[in-house]
């Protein structure tokens, strides 16, 4: 039995439609999409969809044996979307719409606004009831009231969900074998988030999420969208905030997908300069449409309101901004001033985060933005993109520009050591060694690292302990934290067993896990990332001995030193400059031995000189150990100074 919408519920007006057809409507998922209902007695689901340019839309699924003349639609009150009461129909019904082009054509889609689907390669939506999850996150919720992002410490761990691990016989662990394994790994190593990549339903898995086709649906490979609730839910029971990875840049041209949904492009710009990213092979969204506007910051928002997540991070923002991204001259026309900017684009990225922030106040909104936009963390009053946090690609790239070299040749480059901050209070950054770093031939962290088997795990140790210290926060792919030599591969899971089987690699998990507690403990490596009442440099131009050391301060004032030495030799005689008098205690080593070292540095406590160095009235004498990473504290009860030899 069938019913239209204007004849059965009156208890709808069309306001949502005006909002989703002047950019407004951040909640689409509750007006489109498949809901279920109960009418006149009879329990059914309703169909809302948007498609504008079709000469008629039907309801095709098992349910009518897929007979497009079966369930046919009807015009909404603004004559764009149609919309079908179906009574009879139950949760996990397949279906897809049917879509009479202009020309004739009759389109098989899934439903752009569908809250689950059949596993690919299977292409259908499938009816699903999002209410009724009994979530148990209410304490970590409210204590995000009393916590702020910008002075709170944040150490992400990036994970590729599918990849993370696997069965024996090769299957993905379900959301709910991940809440049991994942959530207990992450909290065990210190992070204080978790990253997934793309969970959005898209079919090809080697896209790794990246080219969606379902934005309102988490992918049905791993379970239902109630089991990826559980999963959130158990992270935030164990107090660890969850960021997704989303993609408003682009979608696929899948026949079942977004792809001229109703005959011609909708979703899509139709502009012959902006429809296509020809390197990716797919779709860019037209920010010029308004209706496309309220899609998707209605996605985003979806994900903040019904999985209860912390934050998105906004893939390819660069690609958006830049009409000229990917092209060359005479493939692109500029914008009305003659600009390459995507005017469009940044008008859309305005209001996307304008939207969430003003829904959902305390989440993360973290561009991917590999150029040097300006502002991409200001707000839109004053210019800005209005993200709250921007992943630092220069600084990923001159890092890994410079540990990939060998260390004799890196005091040419000790520039990419401390460039990064003649910028770094310019944004909220990320330091981000992501999935991008460790794929097509670009080697694991562990090896980028040059020299032999011990000095590459030694490279890691002081790498990481440089990225702790160095303003901004944190994020690295699963896998770093035990050594996995092995690139990433989206179909396997990771080589936990070298963890388990080899001493080096468990002592370099080991070593992560001190280090994030170390890091989460120690106020001055993360209250103060935007001025230089945080930073102090000490050692910024020791490009002979490739070494840097500098202060990290807190709101309080207290200091830790750091100390980093890059060099394939020890240096047996290094005198770091310090302003005060007293003794200075080493609180963390990259060299000891539970974490793989030598333990050449045996002693701990330095008493300061009475000798200038780096500027500074005293000094500590410190044989520092090659490969070698040390925070030092000041020791408050210390009062004298040594005399210099």
């Amino acid at each position: 039995m069938q019913k239209t919408m204007n004849e059965e519920n009156a208890n709808f007006t069309d306001f949502p439609l005006h909002l989703f057809h002047h950019g407004k409507n951040d909640r689409i998922y509750e007006t489109y999409g498949a809901h279920p209902e109960e009418r006149e007695g009879e329990k059914g689901y309703v169909f809302r969809v948007w498609a504008p340019h079709a000469k008629a839309v039907s309801v095709v699924g098992d349910f009518n044996g897929w007979n497009d003349g079966a369930n046919p639609m009807q015009r909404m009150i603004d004559g764009e979307s149609f919309e079908l009461f179906i009574a009879g129909l139950r949760e996990y019904d397949v279906y897809k719409y049917c879509i009479t082009a202009q020309d004739g054509r009759k389109l098989m889609k899934a439903d752009p606004v569908g809250f689950h689907t059949e596993t690919p390669p299977a292409t259908a939506s499938k009816l699903y009831d999002l209410e009724g999850y009994a979530w148990g996150d209410e304490t970590y919720r409210e204590a995000l009231y009393h916590r702020n992002p910008f002075t709170s410490p944040m150490n992400i761990y990036e994970v590729n969900l599918l990849s993370w691990k696997r069965h024996e016989d090769g299957n993905f662990l379900s959301y709910r074998d991940l809440a049991k394994e994942l959530v207990s790994y992450v909290k065990e190593m210190g992070y204080t988030h978790v990253e997934f990549m793309p969970v959005t339903e898209y079919p090809y898995e080697g896209s790794w999420g990246y080219q969606v086709t379902g934005y309102f649906a988490v992918t049905s490979r791993l379970g239902t969208p109630k089991d990826f609730m559980y999963l959130v839910d158990a992270f935030h029971k164990a107090g660890i905030g969850v960021i997704v990875d989303w993609v408003p840049a682009h979608f696929p041209k899948d026949a079942h997908g977004l792809y001229e949904f109703d005959g011609q492009p909708l979703y899509e710009s139709s502009q012959w300069d902006r429809m296509e990213h020809k390197s990716w092979g797919t779709r860019r969204f037209d920010y010029g449409r308004e209706e496309v506007l309220s899609f998707l910051i209605s996605g985003a928002c979806f994900f903040f309101d019904k999985f209860h997540i912390d934050g998105l991070r906004v893939d390819a923002v660069a690609s958006m901004l830049y009409l000229d991204y990917d092209k060359r001259s005479g493939e692109w026309v500029p914008n009305i001033y003659g600009e390459n900017k995507n005017l469009e684009a940044i008008a859309f990225l305005r209001k996307l985060n304008e939207a969430v922030f003003l829904r959902f106040p305390h989440a993360l909104m973290i561009a991917e933005e590999s150029t040097a936009w300006g502002l991409v963390t200001k707000p839109g009053s004053v210019g800005g993109l209005g993200f709250n946090f921007k992943w630092n690609m220069g600084w990923m790239n001159d890092m890994l520009s410079y540990v990939t070299l060998d260390p004799y040749f890196r005091m040419g480059s000790h520039n990419k050591l401390t460039f990064s901050m003649m910028y770094a209070f310019s944004e909220n950054y990320v330091l981000p060694i992501s999935h991008d770093e460790v794929v097509y031939g670009k080697g694991s962290l562990i090896n980028k690292m040059p020299g032999e088997y011990a000095e590459k795990f030694a490279g890691v140790r002081a790498f990481l302990a440089y990225q702790a210290a160095h303003p901004g926060k944190k994020l690295n792919f699963m896998g770093y934290e035990f050594g996995q030599f092995k690139e990433w591969d989206y179909r396997e899971g990771l080589e936990f067993f070298l963890r388990d089987t080899y001493e080096m690699h468990g002592k370099l998990s080991v070593y992560v896990k001190a280090l994030n507690e170390f890091y989460k403990s120690t106020p001055a490596l993360y209250e103060i990332e935007d001025s230089w009442e945080g930073f102090e440099w000490l050692a910024a131009d020791d490009a002979d001995r490739n070494i840097v050391a500098f202060i990290r301060r807190d709101k309080a004032g207290n200091e830790v030193i750091a100390l980093v030495s890059f060099s394939g030799i020890d240096a047996e005689d290094y005198l770091l400059g310090v302003d005060k008098r007293g003794q200075y205690k080493v609180v963390f080593c990259t060299d000891d031995k539970k974490f793989g070292g030598e333990g050449k540095l045996t002693k701990k406590t330095f008493t300061a000189v009475k000798r200038p160095s780096h500027g500074k009235p005293y000094s500590l004498p410190i044989a520092v150990p090659k490969f070698t990473a040390l925070y030092l504290v000041r020791r408050p009860d210390a009062q004298k100074p040594a005399k210099a030899k």
